[in-house]
């Protein structure tokens, strides 16, 4: 039977170089003929986009909490069907999230994890991180570890002496300091791939840094798995043509979305055309609704300001009963201003009467299961949707009120409605919402004939 390689990277904390090293590993991979397909753990959008940079794939996001079990499951052993090495990148600390940690989907997976431990403040001590990862819980194995930022022949040394006869695992390589490596970053993380933050040489740098470094043989030899019979990943049912146009907007503006919820909404018969709110000055023909994701408006709010034309078709597409859902940065978009930290004012679409001012800070973060207050673009009242939360603007006060449907946990309103017009700052996630995709796809078809509000 023939055998792949699969495994998870994770880290013993959020900053300890999981990306970088990622990225390194699956470019050198590739550059051997290896067939890499790549895997997100988390909700996180950037990481996926940066996998793309280096293998020419967008990683599907595997998130236990908030795609499920069956998906992750199908969707791991669906794209690996023709491919020869997975790598799964971990996010924050191995064991932080719950079930939505790295450890719970290396145990879900039954995938080998390779530590990755920042050694640049420490020697023999290390020692005793690995231990602790190791003995933390019996059901995930920590099979290898790659030592980062190491600064010297002496340093490693010290490093191998605490690590031998006392820890499990493989050293599979030490990785030295580079500053050339680093990728810059911003308030919502890192560059997005599209943005090239390492160029076509430091990414030559880095690949064979790799291969220098790490013993990439040994790491394919642990974590070598027999090839898994293919399930197909459980899309709603290919639907046929139904002549459905879905308005996706996506430039640097609006660049968050999860691959996955683009490809359920092909599988449900929707048409999905890009345009660009930031060069486009008019929305795609035949549209039935608009599908505003999240990103970077706050970047270029003074371009999409200047876009009047834009503006005022989305507005005047929402105001005559058509389908528009905007999601965190789509969302802000629609609001009527965006106060930068500057206090600088740029208009925006003007369908919600709401200011939203940017905050040096982060505001809020975290997985929301919100249920409906009423029916809505994404079903009837008391369904349940899942998605994750993660921005640094707030919403003014207004004197204006306006219709929420979304009930949270901590028994917050959001999910703001005008008309047929969806938003707020929770980014969805469909892969558990087959019946709220369903409802979407209703209200495309009788976009511009009925409306919440009568």
């Amino acid at each position: 039977m023939k055998s792949s390689s699969a495994f998870l990277i994770g880290g013993t904390s959020s900053g300890s170089g999981k990306t970088t090293l990622t990225l390194g590993i699956m470019a050198a991979l590739k550059a051997r003929g290896l067939r890499v397909h790549p895997f997100k753990c988390g909700p996180d959008f950037i990481d996926p986009s940066l996998h793309k940079m280096v293998t020419g794939v967008t990683s599907p996001n595997l998130d236990l909490r908030m795609c499920g079990r069956d998906f992750c499951h199908n969707r791991f052993t669906e794209q690996m069907a023709e491919r020869d090495v997975a790598v799964v990148e971990g996010v924050m600390g191995l064991f932080d999230g719950g079930i939505a940690s790295s450890a719970a989907l290396a145990e879900e997976l039954g995938l080998p994890v390779i530590l990755v431990v920042d050694a640049r403040s420490a020697a023999e001590s290390v020692a005793a991180v690995v231990k602790g990862f190791e003995m933390f819980s019996s059901s995930v194995d920590v099979t290898g570890v790659i030592f980062n930022r190491v600064g010297s022949p002496r340093h490693r040394e010290l490093i191998e002496t605490g690590m031998r006869d006392v820890c499990k695992s493989e050293i599979i390589g030490f990785f030295p300091r580079d500053i050339c490596f680093e990728i810059p970053d911003r308030h919502l993380g890192l560059y997005m791939g599209e943005e090239r933050p390492l160029d076509d040489k430091q990414l030559l740098h880095l690949r064979d840094s790799i291969e220098e470094h790490l013993d990439l043989d040994r790491l394919l030899a642990i974590s070598s798995r027999p090839n898994i019979h293919s399930t197909s990943t459980k899309y709603s049912k290919k639907q046929k043509d139904r002549a459905l146009r879905l308005a996706v907007a996506r430039d640097k503006a609006f660049c968050f979305y999860y691959e996955d919820n683009l490809k359920i909404l092909e599988h449900a018969g929707v048409e999905l055309v890009f345009f660009s709110p930031l060069s486009d000055s008019v929305l795609p023909e035949n549209c039935h609704g608009i599908y505003l994701g999240g990103g970077y408006p706050e970047l270029h709010a003074a371009q999409l300001s200047e876009n009047h034309r834009m503006l005022t078709a989305i507005k005047d597409f929402g105001e005559a009963g058509g389908v528009v859902y905007g999601e965190c940065g789509g969302f802000m978009y629609l609001c009527k201003e965006i106060l930068a930290l500057d206090k600088q004012s740029y208009q925006m679409c003007g369908i919600f009467p709401f200011t939203v001012q940017m905050k040096p800070r982060l505001s809020r973060l975290g997985y929301r299961k919100p249920t409906l207050l009423r029916s809505c673009l994404f079903g009837e009242a008391g369904d349940t949707l899942h998605g994750h939360e993660f921005h640094y603007s707030e919403l003014m006060a207004s004197k204006e009120t306006v219709s929420t449907v979304y009930q949270l946990q901590n028994n917050k309103r959001e999910g703001y409605c005008i008309k047929n017009v969806l938003g707020g700052y929770l980014h969805l996630h469909f892969a558990q919402s087959s019946k709220n995709v369903h409802s979407f796809v209703t209200w495309l078809e009788q976009s511009g004939t009925t409306t919440w509000e009568k």
